[in-house]
């Protein structure tokens, strides 16, 4: 019989003489699945936009395999960002929206104008742009960004170092506000590792997100992967607050052992976004696909979650 995530990761940590990382639920390397993959997206589901891909630079790329490989889980996907928009369509992805993230100052300007470059070539890409939060100039690097047509801005609080509600955010939500893009903030407090330069369980939680949620009611703020670890959390924020929506990216594999019951997918489905973290992943690109077809939502649910939600909220001219 298959082991499951956690028996693997067990399994594999008592060989190894491995220590889980602050408290980590997956230990220092989580593990590869090496399930099956489809070569296209399953017959008879509705268009599928990707809400949560990367895009990187490729030295930038190389930096992050190298980090997982250490710190996170094995990468199955190892490609760059040309060979990421080709694999997407190849597939029947129909779009996808284009994340990227400064982890220092003074990166950002550039990664954006290369994000906009990108898109230029690939309309189906929805490109966001990016900056390092307190850097010099930051809100004047994300008004160029959107400016340049980037739809939206990634930060990533485990990987900048900082909370959501910190103080040098709010110039930025400001910003997104002007411009009526959306914030996509990675602020759930998982996957937690050594690897971050701090321990991601001390400035993350749903707390912190519902200030920001009140301080900004016009931010449309989406966090990635349904807010976990605290998922019962951010459902009831999802239902109490109307500027908040959230992507399922690697909450629906039965990778980690917090998984989102049905109901959290349908209270608000309207603010639920299909998301995969796609390259950066440890199993088949489709594996969530499949779990989610095999939900048995609703056509109209399924549609809006597998891609009408986020051409609204990223792309509400072609939505």
């Amino acid at each position: 019989m298959q082991d499951t995530v956690s028996e693997t990761q067990a399994r594999l940590n008592a060989e190894e003489g491995a220590v889980a990382p602050c408290g980590a639920s997956l230990g220092p390397l989580g593990p590869a699945l090496h399930d099956e993959e489809g070569a296209h997206v399953p017959a008879g589901l509705p268009p599928v936009v990707d809400a949560h891909v990367h895009l990187f630079p490729e030295r930038m790329f190389a930096a992050m395999w190298r980090w997982f490989d250490q710190h996170g889980w094995p990468i199955r996907y190892k490609l760059q960002s040309e060979q990421i928009v080709a694999f997407m369509r190849q597939r029947g992805v129909e779009r996808f929206v284009a994340l990227h993230y400064a982890h220092k100052p003074g990166i950002a300007r550039s990664m954006n104008e290369a994000m906009s470059a990108l898109v230029q070539h690939h309309p189906h890409v929805i490109g966001t742009a990016t900056v390092m939060p307190g850097e010099p100039e930051a809100a004047a690097i994300l008004e160029a960004g959107f400016q340049a047509g980037l739809r939206g801005a990634k930060l990533h609080c485990h990987v900048q170092g900082l909370a959501v509600d910190d103080d040098s955010m709010h110039e930025l939500y400001e910003v997104a506000v002007r411009h009526d893009r959306p914030m996509v903030v990675h602020a759930g407090r998982e996957p937690r590792s050594a690897g971050y330069r701090v321990d991601p369980h001390t400035i993350c939680s749903a707390d912190r997100t519902e200030r920001v949620l009140r301080a900004h009611p016009r931010l449309r703020l989406c966090i990635p992967h349904l807010g976990a670890d605290e998922l019962e959390a951010y459902e009831s924020l999802l239902e109490r607050y109307d500027n908040l929506w959230l992507d399922t990216t690697m909450m629906l594999a039965e990778y980690f052992p917090f998984r989102p019951n049905a109901r959290m997918l349908t209270v608000r489905p309207e603010r639920i976004l299909y998301g995969t973290d796609f390259p950066i992943l440890p199993y088949a690109w489709d594996r969530e696909l499949r779990k989610l077809e095999s939900y048995g939502l609703r056509d109209e649910t399924l549609a809006g979650i597998l891609g009408a939600n986020a051409l609204r909220l990223f792309a509400p001219d072609s939505a």
